[in-house]
């Protein structure tokens, strides 16, 4: 008997060709390409600014609802977790944030101390204010609420109502029905794919000039495309080896390791920094943050029309909007004998304190340094650019020497973790007739490695990068609208397994759904009682 293939002919095909019609392109002519999208992206934050602003703080809300609510105590299966928590953290925590934490972390306080919001006057002691508490805004509660939505109904699905793939599409079933193995379930996958593999190559740009930056200080080597592209090709030897040894050996060895060496070197720099003012600007910041919380997520200035909004908040909210499927898969994919209301506390609590850590030590410590007059940041930044003030904070710091290179490697590993999860997911969400817990084929976990990987040299050489990063933040807006239809459709699922669980279904409808062996029956434990539901 012909054993059937695990690879999702269908899918891989249409995500491939889409790759290819939408960046050629874009790599054609950047210039015009880079133009065109700018003016589209700019159309969506003028015109769904508002709508961006309000969906986040609604998902907000309702998470906070649902943690707390009696559905919180469901369980995505009856087993035991596959991770420690501390594990299992790390894997959520390094997945999401990337070398993106490292980079932003210690110099966005920059931006804001520059160009501050609300008015303010630039340099002065409030725009210091919120300049230290704006970074911790956009990477923290609100970002994560984004990040986990999509777990919620990917992990309900596959572990409670024991579906056998890990899709967006899937996740949609309870609305959209048989249409998710159609064409309408391909294309929700393929979008959600789109927008992870032009995100991945972001990162990876984004992540390679600090490197570079690093090799270029400490060894002479002059900046280029060269150097950039030697960086990516090493690292993609790094990502195909992780993805070959797979989630357990492979990637979560990765996160923990990864994490280890963040703390580290954040304690280190709590104790030889500037301790007393990194403890006394985060406590201040954190008051600022939960009296403006609501004034932060709402702010769109429509009088001073200052545009912070639009190049911050909401572009910001539209990239973790592109990115939250693939955080969604991955959260999802390992939270078995989780119950929801771990899922939602590990992302919102865990992820953004794990964020803070970057924004209350690193960066408070690289804004001490320029109020003080240690290193200029803010001249460097404008004439240098971020790499360069990165490592001016650094090495003004004790034994800054070696801290830089411990910097770089963190930075690094969070890279190779996103990019690993990334292919990761993607391999799974292009397979088919996965068993619970079976892990894509190798061969095809490296191949999507090395392509994600491809696409960013492709497009480094190029010049194309910023189009394919402005492309990315435009394909968050129907990916909105496919998350709203997520949540509904598993309200939808836990409103008629509720009815079986307390009993309100009557007995005939129940025997007539159990008898119906095309239905799988799954378990959910609520007040620690398990019920047989359809």
């Amino acid at each position: 008997m012909k054993k059937e293939s695990k690879i999702d002919k269908q899918i891989l095909s249409m995500a491939l060709v889409l790759i290819l019609v939408i960046t050629v392109p874009i790599l054609i002519n950047p210039e015009k390409g880079t133009a065109f999208l700018n003016g589209v992206l700019n159309f969506i934050t003028g015109n769904f600014g508002s709508f961006y602003l309000w969906v986040c703080l609604g998902i907000f809300g309702f998470l906070f609802w649902l943690a707390f609510s009696k559905y919180g105590k469901i369980k995505f299966g009856n087993e035991k977790p596959e991770f420690s928590t501390f594990s299992w953290l790390a894997l959520i925590f390094t997945a999401g944030i990337g070398s993106g934490i490292m980079y932003w972390g210690i110099i966005e306080w920059a931006f804001y101390y520059d160009s501050p919001p609300y008015g303010l006057e630039s340099g002065s002691v409030e725009a210091a204010g919120f300049a230290s508490t704006y970074g911790m805004f956009h990477w923290g509660f609100s970002a994560w609420a984004i990040y986990c939505v999509p777990s919620i109904p990917i992990a309900y699905a596959l572990y409670v109502r024991n579906y056998n793939s890990v899709r967006l599409s899937t996740a949609c079933r309870g609305i959209i029905g048989d249409r998710a193995d159609g064409w309408l379930g391909k294309l929700i996958d393929v979008c959600f794919m789109f927008g992870l593999m032009g995100g991945i190559g972001t990162s990876l740009a984004l992540g390679t000039p600090l490197i570079a930056e690093g090799i270029h200080q400490w060894f002479g080597v002059e900046k280029s495309t060269g150097l950039n592209l030697s960086i990516v090709l090493g690292l993609t030897v790094f990502f195909c080896i992780c993805l070959f040894f797979g989630l357990k050996k492979g990637l979560k060895l990765l996160s923990d390791w990864n994490l280890y060496l963040y703390f580290a070197l954040a304690i280190f720099v709590i104790i030889f920094g500037p301790t007393a003012f990194i403890l006394a600007t985060f406590t201040d910041s954190v008051g600022i943050l939960f009296q403006n919380f609501f004034r932060m997520s709402l702010y769109t200035d429509p009088v001073g029309k200052s545009g912070f909004s639009e190049a911050w908040t909401i572009f910001y909210w539209g990239w973790w909007f592109s990115y939250a499927p693939f955080t969604g898969m991955f959260a999802a994919r390992i939270s078995k004998g989780r119950s929801i209301k771990e899922l939602i506390l590990g992302q919102l609590v865990g992820g953004t304190i794990g964020c803070w850590v970057s924004f209350a030590v690193f960066g408070n410590t690289s804004m001490f340094f320029e109020i003080t007059g240690a290193a200029p940041i803010i001249e460097t930044l404008n004439a240098e650019g971020a790499p360069a003030a990165i490592f001016a904070s650094l090495q003004a710091l004790p034994l800054g020497g070696i801290v830089t290179v411990l910097y770089v490697v963190v930075a690094a590993i969070f890279l190779a973790t996103t990019v690993n999860s990334g292919a990761y997911t993607l391999a799974d969400v292009a397979s088919k007739n996965l068993r619970n817990g079976e892990e894509p084929v190798r061969w095809y976990r490296v191949f999507w490695g090395i392509l994600l990987t491809g696409i960013a040299i492709v497009l480094m050489y190029g010049e194309a990068l910023n189009a394919l990063q402005t492309l990315t933040i435009i394909t968050a807006l129907p990916l909105v609208f496919i998350m709203i239809l997520m949540m509904a459709s598993f309200i939808k699922w836990i409103k008629e397994d509720e009815k079986m669980l307390f009993g309100t279904e009557t007995n005939t409808e129940a025997k007539k759904l159990k008898e119906d062996k095309t239905i799988p029956t799954i378990e959910i434990t609520i007040n620690n009682k398990n019920e047989e539901v359809i």
